[in-house]
């Protein structure tokens, strides 16, 4: 009888969450789990690293698969703000232009430093990566966290990190494509630690950048192309100006771009010759640590996003020392290696599952569209900086 309890228990446990489930309303949920399991957000598999390209102070491995998913059921950021199928802007300007001036759950009458309100008006679902930037309002913002926003979904309060700390002035509450994304050691603030005061110290070039750790470590280190005070420096020149003019002005900008241009051309031709297999993600060493990585199910969406993700890059590495030292492959193919740790998930019923992952200074997270099929969209793996910076002696 004890044995036959035991069967039946954990069935009739199974068969009440499964109808629990079933009734939840189609909103958020968050929960947080201990251990890592099976579900919309794995891994794609089939990936594979090869030869990486190397310039400077940033060596680059392309993951290639011969799987290559259909993504053109979603839309981009850059792609529906340039087309008009989605608006972003201020609360207070958006909900002063609705018909009945209620005030949805969630929006505020004013704008918000960390709240935007997005409306898709496209015909497709819009994917967001946490980093991205738009560009107008009172300060340009980046995006807080990776989603969907499905077709047809009320006003959504949009939750966004401030780039630009002082600035509260613009000529326009809307905002438009700016086709950049925020360098890692900013964007691993958002996307990570979902923290506005660390986003504020990475954008000035202080605290710890991606992969460094508080071990002392002895190298022949050049100084770094891009120091922490010319950051600041440019930031600060930039007065009233947009977040995206930092990086256009010089020296700052003429820089990226030409070392960016000659990693764009290294790359295409490294990839040029593969023979059923499709580049769709990289992985990114700073020196000889490897630290970031940005994996999509489809070499579309990676070629969508591969000019602003490799820019932020190539920012990256050039405000760090340039040592002589680089990255291997095994290096790049231990850091893709599974990882069992803490994980918290975030979910909205029949659109998405966001799933971040972490143990020690490594962390991971995982974007699965749930319908039209359960498909992971885009993989980011992070190498954390510590409260303190590695001293290079």
């Amino acid at each position: 009888m004890q044995q036959h309890l035991k069967v039946v228990i954990p069935v009739l446990v199974a068969a009440v969450l499964i109808v629990l489930a079933a009734t939840l309303p189609a909103t958020k949920v968050e929960r947080t789990v201990a251990a890592s399991g099976a579900g919309p957000g794995e891994n794609p598999s089939g990936w594979r690293l090869i030869a990486p390209i190397t310039y400077q102070n940033l060596t680059i491995f392309p993951v290639v698969s011969s799987r290559d998913a259909d993504t053109s059921d979603f839309a981009t950021l850059d792609e529906v703000l340039s087309s008009g199928d989605a608006l972003v802007s201020e609360q207070g300007d958006y909900l002063r232009r609705t018909r009945d001036g209620r005030i949805p759950p969630g929006f505020s009458t004013g704008p918000q430093v960390n709240q935007l309100v997005l409306v898709n008006r496209g015909k497709r679902p819009l994917l967001l990566l946490a980093g991205e930037v738009v560009s107008g309002g009172k300060q340009d913002r980046i995006i807080g966290k990776d989603r969907i926003v499905p077709i047809g979904a009320a006003p959504l309060p949009l939750d966004v990190f401030c780039v630009e700390r002082g600035r509260w002035t613009g000529a326009s509450d809307q905002f438009s494509a700016a086709n950049l994304m925020v360098h890692p050691s900013v964007r691993e603030k958002a996307a990570v630690a979902q923290d506005q005061t660390q986003v504020w110290a990475s954008v000035r070039g202080e605290g710890a950048a991606v992969g460094s750790t508080s071990q002392s470590v002895t190298v022949e280190a050049a100084p770094a192309t891009i120091s922490p005070q010319a950051l600041s420096d440019a930031i600060s020149s930039a007065g009233t100006q947009s977040y995206q003019r930092i990086y256009k002005s010089s020296p700052i900008g003429t820089s990226v771009e030409s070392v960016t241009e000659e990693l764009r051309r290294r790359f295409d031709r490294a990839t040029s010759g593969l023979k059923g297999e499709h580049v769709v993600g990289v992985v990114a060493a700073f020196g000889d640590e490897v630290a970031w990585s940005d994996i999509f199910a489809s070499s579309a969406l990676f070629d969508a996003y591969w000019p602003k993700l490799l820019r932020s890059y190539v920012v990256e590495a050039m405000t760090r020392p340039a040592v002589r030292e680089t990255a291997s492959l095994d290096d790049a193919r231990d850091f893709l290696r599974p990882i069992m740790g803490h994980i918290e998930q975030e979910s909205e019923p029949g659109v998405y599952e966001w799933r971040k992952q972490s143990v020690g200074q490594l962390s991971e997270i995982q974007l699965a569209a749930l319908a039209p099929k359960p498909l992971t969209l885009h993989y980011l793996r992070v190498l954390r900086g510590d409260d303190r910076s590695p001293m290079v002696r």
